[in-house]
This record gives C-alpha cells, sequence and structure tokens, in this order.
C-alpha cells in the first residue's frame, strides 16, 4: 500500500471521528489534534473526493447525501480497526487462543497439575505435543518446549525453570532375585535399563557422587533400551532391572513402594529443566503466564514432592 492511500485512510478516520463527535473541536480533543489539523485533513479527502462530505455551520455540522453513503464505510473501518487492537489487547492481556507445548513424555501427569489454572481461561485452548525427541519447534508452530538436561546452543531463548533429582531404582522383586548393589561397581553385575535404543553406542556413562565426596563414573551396558521414559518405568516397575528414576511416575512409585532406592547414598546431578521458546520480545499473555505458572510448579509444589520423595 502506498504513502498516499494510507494517508487517505488517515483522513477517513478522521471523517468518521468527526461525525461521531459531532464537531470539529470534540474530534480534535478526541484524536490529540488541534481543530485545524482536522479540518485540513477533511479538506483533503473531499478534495480527493470531488465531493463535499459535510455541510458546516458555526452551530453544527450535517452530512451531505455522498457523506451520508461514504461515512458508512468510514465508521466501519474505524470500527474494525478498534475490535483488532482489542483483540491484541485482550492477547496481550488474557490467556486466549490456541497455545502449543511441547514436552517430553513423561512430563504428562505433571503438566496437567502445573497448568490446572489455565480451565479458568475459556477462550484459551492448549495443545500438548508429548514427545521424547527434540521437535522443531518453528516448524511445528510451538509457543513453549519443556527441555531437560544442558542445552546446545542455538537461538531459541531459554529459561530455567528448576531441576529434575534423579534416583537409582528397581522393583522389590528384582532386588530380592538379583540382591541389592552395595557399592556403584556392583551395578556392573546387575541388568542396566538404558534410554538411548536409537544410539549406535548402546553405552550410558553414569557419574555418582559418594556421601564423603568421592566420585565414581561407570560405563553401562543396557539390557533393554528404550526411547521412552513410561516405557523405562514400566520395565522398571515389572523387574527387568535398574534404572534411573527421573519422571514423575518414578516419583510416584518410589513413594509408593513399587519402585526401591537403589545405593541410596550416592547420588546423581539433578537435570535442569528450560522453558524454551523460539522468539525474542514481547509474548502474549498465554505465554507469559504459563511461563510463569511452570517456574512456580518447579520452584515450589514440585520441588516440595520431590525432596519429600
Amino acid at each position: 500500500m502506498s504513502e498516499k492511500s494510507l494517508d487517505q485512510l488517515k483522513r477517513m478516520a478522521v471523517f468518521a471521528e468527526v461525525v461521531a463527535a459531532g464537531s470539529l473541536t470534540a474530534a480534535a480533543r478526541r484524536l490529540g489534534m488541534t481543530p485545524s489539523a482536522v479540518s485540513q485533513h477533511l479538506r483533503q479527502l473531499e478534495q480527493a473526493l470531488g465531493l463535499a462530505l459535510l455541510h458546516r455551520s458555526t452551530r453544527r455540522l450535517t452530512l451531505t447525501e455522498a457523506g451520508e453513503r461514504y461515512h458508512a464505510g468510514c465508521a466501519a473501518m474505524l470500527a474494525a480497526a478498534r475490535a483488532a487492537e482489542q483483540a491484541l489487547v485482550r492477547l496481550r492481556d488474557e490467556p486466549e487462543g490456541e497455545l502449543r507445548l511441547a514436552a517430553p513424555v513423561g512430563f504428562g501427569s505433571l503438566l496437567a497439575s502445573a497448568l490446572a489454572p489455565l480451565r479458568g481461561y475459556p477462550r484459551l485452548t492448549l495443545r500438548l505435543l508429548l514427545d521424547d525427541t527434540l521437535i522443531d519447534l518453528i516448524d511445528a508452530r510451538v509457543d513453549i518446549a519443556l527441555r531437560v538436561g544442558e542445552l546446545a546452543d542455538s537461538s531459541l531463548v531459554a529459561r530455567k525453570l528448576g531441576s529434575m533429582p534423579r534416583q537409582l531404582c528397581a522393583s522389590p522383586a528384582y532386588l530380592a532375585e538379583r540382591g541389592w548393589p552395595a557399592a556403584p561397581q556392583d551395578l556392573l553385575r546387575h541388568d542396566w535399563l538404558a534410554s538411548k535404543p536409537n544410539s549406535s553406542n548402546n553405552v550410558d556413562m553414569l557419574e555418582l557422587l559418594g556421601p564423603s565426596g568421592e566420585r565414581e563414573t561407570l560405563r553401562l551396558e543396557g539390557r533393554v533400551q528404550a526411547s521412552q521414559v513410561t516405557v523405562l518405568h514400566a520395565l522398571a516397575v515389572a523387574g527387568w532391572g535398574i534404572s534411573m528414576g527421573v519422571s514423575e511416575d518414578d516419583r510416584k512409585a518410589l513413594a509408593e513402594g513399587r519402585l526401591l532406592p537403589v545405593l541410596p547414598g550416592w547420588r546423581m546431578a539433578d537435570l535442569p529443566v528450560y522453558a524454551v521458546t523460539p522468539r525474542r520480545g514481547e509474548q502474549p499473555a498465554k505465554v507469559r503466564y504459563t511461563l510463569d505458572l511452570l517456574a512456580a510448579w518447579f520452584g515450589g509444589e514440585f520441588k516440595s514432592a520431590a525432596d519429600a520423595a
């Protein structure tokens, strides 16, 4: 659209405002302009159209026949512009529209609780994309992605939400059958449930920190490998071997006794959890509000539950 066309749209908006206000002076106050500037816009509009739009008198303004016909379109244009602005104000100030959130599969039940306050926004719909493989945020039109572990350098914007504890665990039945590991080296004689089935290297490097500050690094070959933490959880509960418990399901199973902690005196470093967004700058309310909910969850209720477990 040319600059001339944009000037014409502005004059149309001024004309509609003058009719709505009933006088040049009142319209000037609404528009933050001087009366002479408003009058100039009207003259230029009439000159461009080749028709008079208003009858001017010292007491009032009245529309000409051409003005009546033209005003309907100008008023509709101004109303549409204001409606568009209001829609953006709502988008900025109140969660609405579709929120697309990507996360690992094991985050399903956690998100159901963490995002519960979003139910109070009827104009907001939620699309959860749960996958343990990384997806392209731009191609999938993702607003927020949750990523676990250290992030590779990228153009994405990351906000650290908190961290997730990890605990070696196994089922009571497995430990009754195979015995309890007493030291990290004992893990080499146990069945390990690994999480890299698509890797050419099926070895997990496990780093453990001891109660007195000692450090052990083990190369564990997986007897069973799976790409999703939900599957690893089911295998551990079913007695297939020892796994690295990190999911919400693992945490609940440990609290309920369906899984038992292995080498409880040794710990692994917590996994950082990040919320990643594809763009910088101002975000709509749905993204800002959801990020705050997630930060509060990982820093508050989730941390308290994890510490209790």
